[in-house]
């Protein structure tokens, strides 16, 4: 029998042997394909110490090679027409990564897809979302109980099926879209930067972001390269999109409190235009001219990019609804063939601290960028002007004069709630002189309301003959009757700059007072009690002042306009309510302080000025 015969007993053995070797092939393949490829760890990640940076790959994507080459990494498939030999030699694009930056005061995560930010969280305590307690959860707190602290402030939060913070895209003949697939190139981890690389069409775009060591700002450089051989020309846009819950958000109202909205923000030409959601879209010119600054502002938090060497001519375009707010910042592009245009942004996302925003850009973005240590009017040291997004409105003035006495007090007492007593007995302090005359004078109308309320009487059918005979027994007696109003016209500018001052000043956002309760002073009592007791003192200080008017008049002023007022500050700053109510205390004790020395000095007349008395008697008598 021959050897080389199949159905010789050497050749089923050969077959046997053959069909176990291919089995056992094809059980180590599919044992590493399935189970140990799957398993292959990651790269090890950094340690997240303050100012490291931890890089993460989704699972299964294999991370790309760092310091790579930058041409053809970024570059995705090709999705128009063309040859197969054109599509089977494209590079395969980068996977989707994420990368993590956790900064001494934000954690910072980026993604590969658009090589934009997922996230940017603010660390710290004031660095939370407002929080929003109920009825039943401040009378919880007040009795000992526990409710949990707001989430930290996260100023990048994805919109979905938008672009992403910081993302860029191109438009024009040759575009680049905003979801362009980056690889990232270069990033070192000590010194807090990174730099991502894309490339479509004529288009190689270089991204790198720096940060400080310390605070809240950033170095945002784009270096965008014509590798064609022509001129191509076109839009960059950096965007930056944010979304908002509408549950934690509502807007401000005159019986709702100050509200927390945030706005699609930019300051171009000789205006800082912001829109927020139901508002009307500024007319696309006004957005056009020399770009200053583009954002989110919100109440006590900002996000904000800007032109490092001044104002650049671009446009913007600005997104507000309900669940996101948006801003497009559009500047021209033209490159030659070869050509690297450069663009560099100074960024700042963190709180609306007035000496940290009227110090961007900081020494340290300016020593990485390669300006001078200092700010300048030169365009080479450019500083945004980020503090006018404390606004303040018509009463900026009297507001930061309060806020910066409430400044020195707190370094005095070391609580925010105690500043703003004292500053209540220091303005009603100043006006004591003539709160003193004020009140002298409502208690000389009290000794005539006899007088008064039988003129009343008398030409109860002639009105206009009663008001002059009353205003006559004032003349006589050198008594005004609007003298009780002046002390509370004076303090209604007070009472408005000092609410506008809690609803924007961040010194104040997050300030307890004192006990479990009240914890934020820029927020509301849970519990309505404060501005109930402050409703209760406006009723003691209207019972103490003369009736004036008729009586339904003066039920009025005692009971519904007290009313009224508790019920529009049932939802303002407990600030606001702790400073009125402060000053009706006062005022209580002054008037109640005055009437005692009156009666002592006076006798009989109370110290009333001269004809007083004798016209009261009179009108007894008659």
């Amino acid at each position: 029998m021959n050897d080389l015969d199949p159905l010789s007993p050497n050749s089923a053995d050969s077959q046997r042997r053959l069909l176990v070797a291919l089995a056992l092939a094809m059980g180590l393949t599919f044992a590493y394909t399935f189970f140990l490829s799957k398993n292959t760890p990651p790269p090890e990640a950094g340690t997240a110490d303050a100012g490291q940076m931890v890089a993460a790959t989704d699972a299964g994507t294999p991370a790309p090679t760092a310091g790579g080459d930058t041409g053809t990494a970024g570059t995705p498939p090709p999705t128009g027409a063309g040859t197969e030999g054109a599509v089977a030699d494209a590079a395969p694009p980068p996977p989707v990564r994420t990368l993590n930056f956790e900064r001494q005061w934000t954690h910072y995560t980026f993604s590969t897809q658009g090589a934009g930010l997922t996230s940017a969280v603010l660390q710290g305590e004031k660095m939370r979302e407002q929080q929003q307690i109920s009825i039943a959860e401040g009378y919880k707190m007040l009795f000992g109980g526990k409710v949990p602290p707001p989430p930290q402030m996260n100023l990048a939060q994805p919109v979905p099926g938008q672009a992403l913070p910081l993302a860029v895209s191109i438009t024009g003949p040759q575009s680049l879209p905003a979801d362009a697939r980056y690889a990232v190139s270069e990033t070192d981890a000590g010194q807090g930067a990174t730099t991502f690389t894309t490339r479509q069409g004529p288009w190689e775009v270089t991204k790198s972001i720096q940060w400080p060591k310390e605070g809240f700002e950033l170095l945002y450089t784009l270096q965008v390269k014509n590798v064609s051989g022509q001129q191509a020309t076109g839009e960059l846009q950096v965007h930056y999109n944010r979304a908002i819950d509408p549950n934690n958000e509502h807007a401000p109202s005159f019986f709702g409190g100050v509200g927390n909205l945030s706005y699609a923000s930019c300051h171009v030409g000789e205006e800082k235009h912001k829109l927020g959601p139901d508002q009307s879209q500024p007319d696309a010119e006004e957005l056009r001219g020399p770009v200053h600054f583009f954002g989110i502002d919100q109440q006590y938090f900002l996000s904000a990019l800007y032109p490092l060497e001044g104002p650049q001519q671009g446009r913007c375009e600005l997104v507000a609804t309900p669940e996101a707010r948006g801003v497009v910042a559009s500047f021209p592009l033209t490159a030659a063939a070869g050509q690297t245009v450069t663009y560099r942004f100074g960024g700042y996302l963190g709180p609306k601290d007035p000496d940290l925003l009227g110090a961007v850009p900081g020494p340290a973005v300016r020593e990485a960028a390669g300006l001078p240590a200092t700010a300048t009017a030169t365009a080479t040291a450019y500083a945004p002007q980020l503090t006018e997004t404390i606004d303040y409105g018509m009463w900026a003035v009297i507001a930061k004069l309060l806020v910066s006495i409430m400044k020195f007090f707190h370094g005095l007492v070391g609580n925010w709630g105690v500043a703003v007593i004292l500053l209540t007995v220091l303005v009603k302090t100043l006006l004591l002189p003539l709160t003193h005359r004020s009140m002298v004078s409502m208690e000389a109308m009290k000794k005539l309301q006899p007088r008064v309320d039988e003129l009343r009487k008398k030409y109860a059918d002639d009105r206009e003959r009663m008001n002059l005979e009353m205003m006559k027994v004032y003349q006589e007696n050198k008594v005004s009757p609007l003298g009780g109003c002046l002390p509370m016209l004076i303090q209604m500018p007070v009472w408005i700059a000092l609410f506008t001052a809690l609803r924007n000043s961040y010194d104040i956002y997050q300030e307890p007072f004192f006990g479990p309760v009240w914890q934020d002073l820029t927020y509301k009592d849970p519990t309505y009690l404060l501005p109930l007791a402050l409703g209760v003192s406006m009723i003691i200080t209207q019972k103490l002042q003369p009736q004036m008017g008729d009586p339904a008049q003066a039920k009025i002023m005692t009971w519904f306009v007290p009313i009224l007022f508790t019920a529009t500050l049932l939802n303002y700053p407990a600030g606001l309510a702790l400073y009125i109510f402060t000053n009706n205390i006062l005022s209580i004790a002054q008037q109640y302080g005055l009437r005692k020395w009156l009666e002592k000095r006076g006798g009989g007349s109370g110290g009333l000025p001269a004809g007083t008395a004798t016209a009261t008697a009179g009108g007894k008598r008659k």
